[in-house]
């Protein structure tokens, strides 16, 4: 099962990179991998055993990973599993972590998937793995220029 990682400097504390990440009435304002993302079955706020789905953009193929927050430890740690069938993916799981700096802080995301079909895994892993890590570069990348922002106002939102 293929596995990656990326690590970005954010600019602000981890408690306030977790607070903007997982708000879902916000993630748009910075997430350049999504179309749409919301919380779901019922879920009114993320946090441990609340779903969420996340649609990539149409020029990714628009595909919707609907999630459970398996660990949810406010300002440290998320980690997500995927619920719901979606076209490529036979499993995906993600998790970020974030420490605190003198200056700032770190958010480190990984990510464990398997594609489908099974048949075509030895083509399909390769180029996935190396467009999911771009994506997830580029993203947490402009979560962290978004966050630099003097307007950002992440706490108390």
């Amino acid at each position: 099962m293929p596995v990656a990682s990326i690590t970005v400097e954010m600019p602000v504390s981890s408690a306030e990179v977790f607070a903007l990440l997982h708000d879902y009435d916000r993630r748009l304002e910075w997430d350049t991998l999504l179309s749409s993302a919301q919380l779901t079955r019922g879920s009114i706020k993320a946090g441990k055993d609340s779903c969420s789905l996340c649609v990539g953009s149409r020029r990714l193929g628009g595909i919707g990973i609907e999630t459970r927050y398996v660990t949810f430890e406010e300002g440290r740690l998320a980690a997500v599993t995927m619920i719901n069938e979606p076209p490529l993916f036979s499993k995906f799981a993600a998790s970020i972590r974030h420490e605190d700096r003198k200056v700032g802080s770190i958010a480190t995301y990984k990510l464990h998937f398997e594609a489908k079909p099974r048949w075509l895994r030895w083509l399909l892993e390769p180029v996935m793995t190396v467009m999911l890590k771009a994506e997830t570069r580029k993203r947490l990348e402009a979560l962290s220029r978004f966050l630099a922002k003097p307007s950002h106002s992440t706490i108390g939102t």
